[in-house]
């Protein structure tokens, strides 16, 4: 049986660490070939280092997704060094800022939304623009849980998950039947290494049992956990699936 992502040439922007970089790990493991995309350049080609040790062909592409240019650059650099684009993994986002509706400034604000829906904006504007090219595609987007409900001091952040379920369903409608699938996948809260920084906070005592009491499962979702989500949807497995809201959230929007 041919692994699920064979011969699939697929973008993950987010990938220097986190749910980005076990997506890399877990689609080279189903054939892919990659192009990695992230701010942190470094951290990408640690990525891609631990990609290469399977065998899989990638490229690393420095890219902020809050800047058109450098989507687009992104995009021209995998289909130029694969020949094509089949797939994406539009995963780069940024937390909220931790403060009250009333007291968010607008850079605050703007920092979050240029990134987590700005930056998805644009990725599936050039991704698409690729992928008519050759004949469809598939595109995964990151949401989250809190693009469907709510926690105080995150207005920010809930408004930009929210937004990409629209932008996901818009883009599902509108290329469907061009032979370009869209969903979104809304994490839970993921054991990564911004969740670990801000749990070991003093002034975030006790917040660790509280979001792994908050998920039926008992406990925070792994970065692995969604990237095989992706991998599924990235794939033919997935053929019929296009518009959907993917929860992989140990329950959380259950209760």
């Amino acid at each position: 049986m041919k692994p699920m992502l064979d011969g699939k040439v697929i973008v993950v922007t987010g990938a220097a660490r986190g749910i980005g970089r076990a997506a890399a790990y877990a689609m080279a493991q189903a054939g892919a070939s990659l192009a990695l995309a992230d701010f942190d350049e470094d951290g990408a080609n640690t990525t891609a280092a631990q990609v290469a040790r399977l065998g899989a062909r990638c490229v690393v592409v420095r890219a902020d997704v809050s800047r058109e240019e450098e989507v687009a650059g992104l995009v021209n650099a995998a289909v130029a060094r694969f020949g094509r684009l089949d797939g994406a993994f539009n995963n780069a986002g940024i937390e909220q800022r931790n403060t009250p509706l009333h007291l968010l400034s607008e850079a605050q604000w703007n920092a979050v939304n240029d990134v987590n829906l700005k930056g998805v904006f644009f990725c599936l504007k050039h991704e698409i623009r690729a992928m008519l090219e050759t004949g469809g595609g598939a595109i995964v987007n990151t949401s989250s849980a809190l693009g469907r409900v709510a926690i105080p001091n995150a207005a920010e952040y809930c408004a930009s998950k929210g937004g990409v379920l629209g932008l996901s369903k818009a883009a599902a409608v509108e290329y469907g039947s061009q032979g370009i699938r869209v969903n979104a996948i809304l994490p839970g809260v993921i054991r990564t290494p911004m969740i670990d920084s801000l749990v070991s906070q003093p002034q975030f005592a006790g917040l660790l049992p509280a979001l792994e009491a908050r998920h039926p499962i008992g406990r925070l979702g792994e970065p692995d956990e969604i990237a095989q989500a992706a991998v599924w949807l990235l794939s033919d497995l997935a053929s019929f699936v296009n518009g959907s809201e993917f929860s992989v959230d140990g329950g959380y929007l259950a209760v």
